[in-house]
C-alpha cells in the first residue's frame, strides 16, 4: 500500500482503483481489531446483533484547484450527533440499495440531484460503535455549478475538503472513542475550523487506502 502520492490522481486513476477487486473485510472483525483492551458485555451484545444498514455518499467535485469532497455539519438541534461533521446519508428504507439510499439522502439533505451524480464505486462496509453498518458510495458530481441547498432540519452547513488534504499522509491522525464501556481506535482530520472524526474520518481513511494503492 502506498504511503505517498507524487501527484493528485486523475479521474481515470480514481475510477480504476475503485473498480479493482478488493478482499472483503468483515466489518465486525475490523471493529474488534480496533478495540483497546477487552470488549464490554454491552459491546459484545451490540456486535451480536445485525448491523442496521445505512449508506453515505462520498461526493467528489472537480474544481479548478482540483477535486474536493463534500461534507456536512449536522444541525445543532438534532438528537443524535448534533453539530458533527458527516457525509450525506442515512438509513436504508425497505427495498433500497445502498446506492439508492445514499443518492436519496444527499438530495434530501443538501439538494444534490441524483441525476447529476455518476457512481464510481463503493468502499468497505463500516460497522460503527453505535451498531450501524454503513456502505460508503463514491460518486462524481457532474459539472462545477452545484450549489448546495441544505435542509435546515438536518444540516447546518455544507463545505468542501480538498482531496489533496485527505490524501496527505500526515493529515489523518489516530483518535479514540468510548462506546458501550469499550475504547476503540478511530481517526480524526482537521480542516479550517472543522473537526472531522469518528465514522466519517474512518471512511475518508479507507478512501485514501484505496486511492493510494500503487499496485492498481
Amino acid at each position: 500500500m502506498g504511503s505517498k502520492v507524487s501527484a493528485a490522481p486523475t479521474l481515470a486513476v480514481i475510477r480504476r482503483r475503485l473498480a479493482k477487486p478488493r478482499p472483503t473485510r468483515d466489518p465486525r472483525a475490523q471493529l474488534l481489531a480496533n478495540l483497546e483492551g477487552a470488549a464490554s458485555p454491552a459491546f459484545i451484545e451490540m456486535l451480536d446483533r445485525p448491523g442496521r444498514p445505512a449508506s453515505v455518499l462520498l461526493a467528489l467535485l472537480e474544481r479548478p484547484s482540483g477535486f474536493t469532497v463534500l461534507l456536512t455539519e449536522r444541525a445543532a438541534h438534532l438528537r443524535d450527533h448534533a453539530g458533527q461533521v458527516s457525509l450525506p446519508g442515512g438509513r436504508l428504507v425497505a427495498g433500497e440499495t445502498p446506492t439508492l439510499a445514499a443518492l436519496r439522502e444527499a438530495e434530501e439533505e443538501i439538494g444534490l440531484p441524483a441525476a447529476t451524480v455518476a457512481v464510481l464505486g463503493s468502499l468497505d462496509v463500516l460497522l460503527t460503535g453505535t451498531g450501524f453498518a454503513i456502505t460508503p458510495v463514491v460518486g462524481l458530481v457532474a459539472g462545477d455549478e452545484f450549489a448546495p441547498t441544505p435542509d435546515p432540519r438536518e444540516v447546518a452547513s455544507v463545505f468542501e475538503v480538498p482531496l489533496d488534504l485527505i490524501l496527505d499522509p500526515g493529515s489523518i491522525s489516530v483518535a479514540y472513542l468510548e462506546r458501550l464501556g469499550s475504547r476503540f481506535k478511530t481517526y480524526e482530520l482537521r480542516h479550517d475550523q472543522h473537526r472531522i472524526w469518528g465514522a466519517t474520518a474512518a471512511i475518508l481513511w479507507n478512501f485514501r487506502e484505496v486511492i493510494l494503492d500503487e499496485e492498481s
